[in-house]
């Protein structure tokens, strides 16, 4: 039945992995009720009942990223959980959802930007290379309720990744334990266990439809992928496809007003406004085309600043000159209009005062 199994789903699984379902220990399934978490956790399930794994020890758990979630999401994964028989668990972050985290984050961007903690203004949204809204809303949400819901015990935390998805994942693991931000004095840690690391998408569908699976609205709609209605990473299409689902225009229009307001498109040189223009207020339309301009204007003004000067670990890493402190101020006076921002440091001597200061902070940090 095994071999049968992973003819089929070529599951991955080491030396770890086999030990701890050995020791009986409770797996708990990830699913964001996309394909690849609900056909990895049943395939999974399958497996482990070949290898004698108690059912009571299975459950699954789901990060609810609030309002940026498809409507249909919960339906999804409560399905997915009644596929398998097992608890499902609804975690969320106590913070706020991922939309308020973006409000926040441009909220202290422009606080930041104020105090002249930081040398540019700061976007609102993650990013390929910033991707706190998986870790916040998803990593540091569920594990710490699996240490919670385990204690003194190693879980198996399953996770739907494939090599196949991009250049970055083929180099995911098979397994790996989370490290001490995870694990408890009580003994409780977590492993976790990227089954499906090896299985193809044709894979992935073909076990989905076989099997009856729940199978998230948005693949039938036309997108490729699937997570929260509009991703940062996400394609044209896929956001098109959103924006005119049931249950998206609320949060679809409410992105765009931010992409307005705070003038940072969705994601680089990509506006989400311009997907589904009809569906958007005259008043908010305006206002978008008004956010472009702006952005033209910021980023044409934050190339005229000093480039050795530019924010990186550790900056300041230099005072400014007499002469390079009357442009920051220059370029900064501009942006902060733009925002209706205000600042202490309202000339050019203030503002080499402040980056003085901040130099020699950072370099009594160094040293200490």
């Amino acid at each position: 039945m095994i071999a049968r199994l992973l003819a089929e789903f070529p599951l991955a699984i080491d030396g770890p992995v086999i030990a701890a379902i050995a020791a009986g220990a409770p797996v708990e399934y990830s699913c964001s009720g996309g394909k690849d978490s609900v056909s990895i956790a049943h395939a999974v399930h399958q497996l482990l009942d070949s290898m004698g794994h108690p059912r009571d020890r299975r459950f699954m758990v789901h990060a609810d990223l609030g309002r940026i979630e498809w409507r249909s999401t919960p339906a999804t994964v409560e399905a997915a959980a009644e596929s398998l028989g097992v608890p499902l668990t609804v975690v969320r972050r106590k913070g706020g959802d991922l939309v308020s985290r973006w409000e926040r984050r441009f909220e202290l961007g422009c606080r930041n930007y104020e105090q002249l903690l930081r040398y540019h203004l700061t976007a609102p949204w993650s990013s390929a290379t910033n991707r706190f809204c998986t870790a916040e809303l998803k990593t540091q949400v569920i594990l710490p309720e699996l240490l919670r819901r385990h204690p003194g015990e190693q879980t198996i935390s399953v996770v739907g990744i494939r090599r196949e998805e991009s250049l970055k994942r083929r180099l995911t693991p098979i397994s790996k334990v989370e490290g001490k931000a995870f694990t408890r004095v009580n003994g409780a840690s977590i492993l976790t266990w990227n089954a499906g690391v090896d299985v193809t998408e044709a894979q992935v569908f073909a076990h989905i439809a076989r099997h009856g699976l729940p199978l998230a609205e948005g693949y039938s709609l036309g997108c490729s992928r699937w997570g929260c209605a509009f991703c940062v990473l996400g394609a044209a299409n896929d956001w098109k496809v959103a924006a005119r689902a049931p249950g998206n225009l609320g949060v679809y229009r409410h992105l765009v007003d931010m992409e307005a307001s705070s003038t940072f498109s969705f994601a680089p040189e990509r506006w989400l406004g311009d997907v589904a223009p009809d569906l958007l207020p005259p008043g908010l339309a305006a206002d978008l085309e008004k956010g472009k301009r702006l952005s033209i204007a910021r980023r044409r003004l934050e190339d005229s600043l000093p480039a050795n000067l530019r924010y990186v670990k550790g900056w300041p890493q230099r005072i400014p000159t007499v002469e390079e402190a009357s442009v920051i101020h220059d370029v900064r006076a501009q942006i902060l209009a733009m925002h209706g921002l205000s600042t202490p440091y309202a000339s050019a001597e203030l503002v080499r005062d402040r980056v003085a200061e901040l130099f020699h902070t950072m370099r009594l940090k160094e040293a200490a």
